[in-house]
């Protein structure tokens, strides 16, 4: 069972893209310029399980925001991704994984992805390079004994799921209708899939180890396979600030659920404390 590399997938991917008014979503008029995000950024999660009794931290992914020089005198930004399970864990399935990609600053559209899996005795290895004018991804995926170069037909709203985890981050999401389904596009392994997230509305929630935040929940379609059953969602929760950052989420599974929390991070562009709940004492 694969559950902790789906489990890193959705975590930048049900971060929300949508199509509206010829965009791929509607953009905050304060993160047009100055996006919700920048360089050397760094965000630290730990991944929880749950089933029966068991209750147990499994494993973390790590985000880091890297210079990525320039193309054609635009600026690129290369966010890295790592997974890894605890190593008592490894006893039973190591996990080992690493995705990186490249997309230009200003428009955060997608240049290259790539990923490297190690999980147990399945590895896989992707590798997307993107046409600027017709948005075609040229995709060669390596297995252990066998390899397929492709052309995925992509569009301007399909993404790569680190590039998209960054754009969406720079939505308004005043501009999302609640309780309405809006379409995600992202291309992993040598298919692109189509899910939705749904704005469900403002809630305070507790992030254990952090405290009380003031955030924005989301729904998420996820797809069946080895670990999702595809008749439930995953549910997220953002921080309701400049930051966009995903806070918390939690996901039914084929065998137990599984919880992701934001444990550490450096290089905010903004004060996450500012959204923390800070209860008054009783005197």
């Amino acid at each position: 069972m694969r559950t902790f590399r789906y489990i890193l997938v959705l975590l930048l991917a049900v971060t929300p893209s949508v199509s509206l008014s010829g965009q791929c979503f509607p953009v905050h008029p304060d993160l047009a310029e100055e996006h919700a995000f920048g360089q050397d950024e760094r965000l630290t999660y730990i991944i929880h399980y749950k089933w029966l009794g068991i209750r147990t931290d499994v494993g973390s992914a790590t985000v880091t925001l890297h210079d990525g020089g320039e193309r054609g005198g635009r600026h690129l930004l290369h966010p890295v991704a790592t997974g890894s399970t605890y190593r008592f864990w490894d006893v039973f399935f190591k996990v080992r994984d690493t995705y990186e990609s490249v997309f230009y600053e200003d428009s955060v559209r997608p240049v290259y992805f790539h990923r490297d899996i190690h999980e147990g005795k399945y590895t896989i290895k992707n590798t997307y390079n993107w046409d600027d004018s017709t948005h075609a991804i040229e995709a060669r995926i390596e297995w252990a004994r066998r390899s397929l170069d492709t052309l995925l037909p992509g569009n301007e709203c399909t993404f790569d799921i680190l590039t998209l985890f960054y754009n969406a981050r720079n939505m308004d999401f005043e501009a999302l209708e609640q309780g309405v389904n809006n379409p995600v596009s992202f291309a992993i392994d040598e298919e692109i899939f189509d899910i939705y997230f749904r704005y469900i509305g403002r809630e305070e929630k507790r992030v254990p180890g952090l405290g009380v935040y003031r955030t924005m929940k989301f729904a998420a379609k996820v797809v069946a396979g080895e670990v999702f059953t595809g008749e439930q969602e995953m549910y997220i929760w953002v921080s309701d600030d400049m930051n966009r950052v995903p806070l918390l989420f939690e996901s039914p599974i084929i065998v137990g659920s599984v919880f992701g929390r934001l444990a550490d991070w450096e290089g905010l562009r903004y004060p996450l404390e500012d959204c923390k709940v800070v209860k008054n004492k009783k005197k």
